[in-house]
């Protein structure tokens, strides 16, 4: 889902049907397929989950959950997209250098692909993991906080662009 030279967008589109094909912009987020936004949500939550046991260190997720936002370009009343930020408090920083070890092999197995791999420009140089799963219209980056004061992990799945089913709106949440 997202291009191998930026860390946070995508450039794919589809390769059948879908809005892509009717020369509507793509907006850089691969065609999802139809969903409600409940369906996406709860699709992204499942990823979110799976995430989670590829930790592999005891830890702590923060509460909130998905949101929806346009598909830049697209019809706001017909095209979502899902975003779920949530961040992981180990007990340690040592548990953030594991449980960053352990995503960089789960998210190179099961429909995932380890895009990128890259230290950020912070004071701290922080490890990021960019990661997309094309079956499931998901891509993930997460960054390792292992220099703070609460070392943790930041995440942030975000899917591809969903379109609403005939006669529904677009939720937002």
């Amino acid at each position: 889902m997202t291009d191998s030279d930026s860390s946070n967008t995508g450039n794919t589109a589809p390769s059948s049907g879908g809005p892509a094909e009717s020369g509507e912009p793509s907006g850089g987020l691969p065609y999802a397929g139809v969903a409600t936004t409940d369906e996406a949500a709860d699709a992204l939550q499942a990823v979110s989950s799976r995430i989670y046991t590829y930790l592999g260190v005891p830890g702590k997720a923060s509460e909130p959950g998905p949101g929806v936002k346009e598909c830049e370009g697209k019809d706001p009343e017909r095209f979502f997209s899902v975003y779920h930020p949530w961040n992981f408090l180990p007990a340690s920083a040592e548990d953030t250098d594991v449980a960053m070890e352990n995503l960089k092999k789960k998210l190179s197995t099961g429909g995932w692909v380890l895009k990128r791999e890259y230290r950020d420009n912070s004071a701290n140089k922080n490890l990021n993991l960019v990661a997309d799963n094309d079956k499931k219209k998901v891509s993930a980056w997460i960054v390792q906080y292992r220099e703070r004061a609460k070392p943790s992990l930041g995440i942030t799945l975000t899917s591809g662009c969903y379109e609403v089913p005939e006669g529904a709106t677009v939720d937002k949440f």
